[in-house]
């Protein structure tokens, strides 16, 4: 596959990052300009698509991303979750990079235009994979420290990275708190409700629920953003659009895998085990972190009371209200545009 990482630098989206990013430069603000303490409103949904993306050889993948902002920018890496992608930010890109951010959004390993460079790697969706996976792009196009931000897996794979690779990371926003885990972890029930919650983790274990998933990815991840997000009323080309994402010949593998190995169920990679291990210790962040919570997140989630501790460095937490679900950047994405831009001030 070809690598176009020498693409013209130009912003890679269209509509308001454009009306946005010329109101800057007309008002003589260089393109690196401090970052703002707000982004501008932006109405959600505003922002129809993505310019055409770029592709980078990354470890073991090539990875397909969406780029936006001077090149010369503070780096700023947003990372989807399941069943999402890369549009979950496709309103908050343009505003990091009107306010002078370089701004990454890659497809996980099994989403979109990103594959497995070799048919013999095993399609792992082990949670440390994934963020060894962000790591070796941030190598791939030269950023040595990156704010990250993310939810659902993203959040994750922020987490992991920050207590692995603190050095690589400037700051955090994560999305539903402390989200790092153990397989040990996993294989401990929980109170009936909470079990309830995690219903698809149990089909998912089974075979009967890999096939359902393959044959029903469509309708199964529209059920789940409908469960997650219960006072978001999206229309049926906002998924259609990231549901293309799904058709990725590896997602399924891939999204069987990690919530199989998440139970204690599927082997991960010996590679993976030291990080695993020191993962399995719930190490504490020490990275300046803002997490952040929907007030109507119908995924289960922890209570910010329960992942305060968790957090040693410059830390806060904000609550959006207003019916905001589990894909908070997509239905807030000034809250979390300005939650970025607010922890790399105070990095």
């Amino acid at each position: 596959m070809s690598d176009n990482i020498n693409l013209d630098r130009r912003h890679f989206f269209a509509g308001a990052a454009m009306t946005l990013a010329a109101a800057q430069l007309s008002l003589g603000t260089p393109a690196a300009a401090k970052p703002a303490k707000s982004a501008t409103a932006i109405k959600p949904g505003a922002n129809t698509s993505f310019a055409p993306l770029k592709r980078i050889d990354a470890g073991l993948l090539n990875v397909g991303y969406a780029e936006a902002g001077p090149p010369d920018g503070p780096p700023v890496i947003l990372l989807h979750g399941w069943p999402y992608d890369i549009y979950a930010f496709v309103d908050v890109a343009p505003l990091l990079a009107a306010a002078g951010h370089r701004v990454i959004v890659p497809y996980l390993r099994g989403y979109g235009s990103t594959r497995l460079l070799s048919d013999a790697t095993m399609r792992n969706g082990q949670p440390s994979a994934v963020a060894v996976d962000i790591v070796a792009l941030m190598d791939a196009l030269k950023i040595d420290r990156a704010t990250i931000a993310g939810f659902d897996w993203g959040a994750r794979t922020a987490n992991i990275m920050a207590v692995l690779w603190p050095e690589r990371v400037k700051a955090m926003v994560s999305v539903s708190g402390y989200l790092i885990g153990s397989q040990q972890d996993g294989k401990m029930p929980l109170p009936p409700k909470a079990e309830l919650q995690w219903w698809y983790q149990f089909y998912f274990a089974t075979e009967r629920g890999r096939e359902g998933y393959d044959k029903y990815r469509h309708d199964f991840s529209k059920l789940i953003w409908q469960l997650a997000s219960p006072q978001w009323h999206f229309d049926d080309a906002t998924f259609d659009r990231s549901a293309k994402a799904f058709d990725n010949p590896d997602h399924v593998a891939i999204v069987i895998h990690n919530y199989r190995w998440r139970l204690g169920l599927a082997e991960g990679e010996a590679k993976y085990a030291d990080y695993d291990a020191r993962l399995a210790q719930a190490p504490v962040v020490t990275v300046p972190t803002i997490t952040m919570e929907g007030d109507a997140n119908g995924a289960p989630h922890p209570e910010p009371s329960a992942y305060a501790k968790k957090f040693s460095g410059r830390y806060s937490h904000r609550t959006i209200k207003g019916g905001i679900g589990h894909n908070l950047p997509q239905e807030a994405p000034k809250a979390f545009a300005d939650a970025v831009l607010d922890v790399m001030a105070e990095a």
